[in-house]
């Protein structure tokens, strides 16, 4: 049996690692489903603070993975979000190069709309990049996304937690304005969408330096070799280096993207249709799709780092549900080509969902109150780290 957390928590196998910490698929007991746990692998204050403003944030939306509850046990933390098994969209592009681009445009609209509600919470995530947009293991049917990894991600108007000319995020996903020293926006957000939608289409890294060049010498450059020209006009738009000459918002892209989709030619007939697989592989031994299969006293924590060598970076489940889905998905019913559609209608916003609760699970019972001094000794330092700021 795993190692269980907070005594709830059964860390079953590592499936992946972020800037802050190691994610476990583990077996919530209370909930009695498998999820995708972030485990703090640092313990000082500055980390503390970034992972307390990362599970801090609730957004319920199908496209969007955000934490979901969160657990102390002596001198680590984590949290969990739903468990999603098709991987990142790098796994897709590994498996198939360039996309269909009526399947980039499906991916690039449910980006947007994730973003949109990520926006509208005054959230800009600063790290839109492939390996951070999760999908679920649809098989051929119409594909599913999710953005996740809000670990650098930031409200407008708080505190950074970085010196103001050290710039955060991903290596070539930045937009000009990031590496000039600007606030945080969400003209950024929509920069690194354009990048992910032109990675989709050519099935390589773009070079966004040299797209800004580009612009300064040419205007508005040619769409690339296998960008359809009304996409190209979507996606340039995103990719302007001026963020007052971008779009305003994400909703508003959707609605251009929505248009453009319609101007695309029909799939061609014999195209292979684009599968997601699942990539997080085979549960170990000792577990089935219930849980764990044998009752076992919970050894004592204490674990440590996981293997080197990981499988896929991210995890995935069905966001209409909470339910975790081991059994291959089923073949789509409908034709390939009629799950990549895209229509003005499903490009509008949707209505605005409740506030979701919390779902913060209450302190284990064998938290000591020295750790409880110990937490509060750290937020006092991070406390005094942002009056520093």
């Amino acid at each position: 049996m795993g190692e269980v957390f907070g005594g709830r928590y059964e860390l079953v196998d590592p499936i992946g690692r972020g800037g802050a910490g190691a994610v476990w698929r583990a077996w919530d007991r209370r909930r009695r489903k498998y999820v995708a746990a972030k485990v703090l692998l640092q313990g000082d204050s500055h980390m503390l603070l970034r992972f307390v403003r990362e599970q801090a944030l609730r957004i319920d939306h199908p496209h969007v993975l955000a934490p979901a509850s969160w657990a102390a046990d002596d001198d680590k933390v984590l949290f969990t979000m739903d468990l999603v098994a098709g991987g990142s969209l790098a796994h897709v592009i590994g498996d198939y190069g360039p996309l269909p681009p009526r399947f980039t445009c499906v991916l690039l609209d449910q980006l947007l709309s994730g973003l949109a509600a990520v926006h509208a919470e005054g959230v800009v995530h600063r790290d839109v990049k492939p390996a951070n947009i999760l999908m679920e293991a649809t098989g051929t049917g119409r594909p599913h996304l999710r953005l996740s990894d809000f670990g650098i991600s930031m409200r407008k108007g708080e505190p950074r937690l970085t010196e103001t000319d050290y710039v955060v995020g991903t290596p070539g996903y930045f937009a000009p304005e990031q590496l000039a020293g600007a606030e945080p926006d969400f003209p950024a957000d929509l920069f690194a969408a354009g990048l992910v939608a032109l990675y989709l289409l050519t099935g390589a890294k773009p070079d966004a330096r040299a797209l800004v060049e580009r612009f300064a010498a040419h205007g508005t450059p040619d769409a690339p070799e296998g960008v359809p020209a009304p996409l190209w006009g979507v996606i340039s738009n995103l990719l302007h280096p001026d963020p007052d000459n971008r779009f305003r918002t994400a909703t508003g892209a959707r609605k251009a993207l929505a248009e453009a989709a319609q101007l695309l030619p029909e799939a061609a007939a014999g195209e292979e249709p684009v599968e997601v697989f699942d990539q997080l592989g085979p549960l170990p031994a000792g577990f089935g799709p219930q849980g764990p299969e044998i009752a076992a006293s919970a050894p004592p924590m204490g674990f440590g780092p996981p293997p080197a060598a990981y499988g896929p970076s991210e995890p995935a489940a069905d966001p209409g549900t909470s339910g975790f889905h081991l059994a291959p998905p089923a073949a789509a019913t409908a034709p390939a080509q009629a799950a990549y559609a895209l229509t003005a209608a499903q490009a509008t916003p949707p209505a605005p969902r409740a506030a979701r609760s919390g779902g913060i699970a209450p302190p284990p019972a064998k938290v000591t109150a020295g750790l409880l001094t110990a937490a509060l000794l750290c937020f006092a330092v991070g406390a005094w780290a942002l009056t520093r700021l």
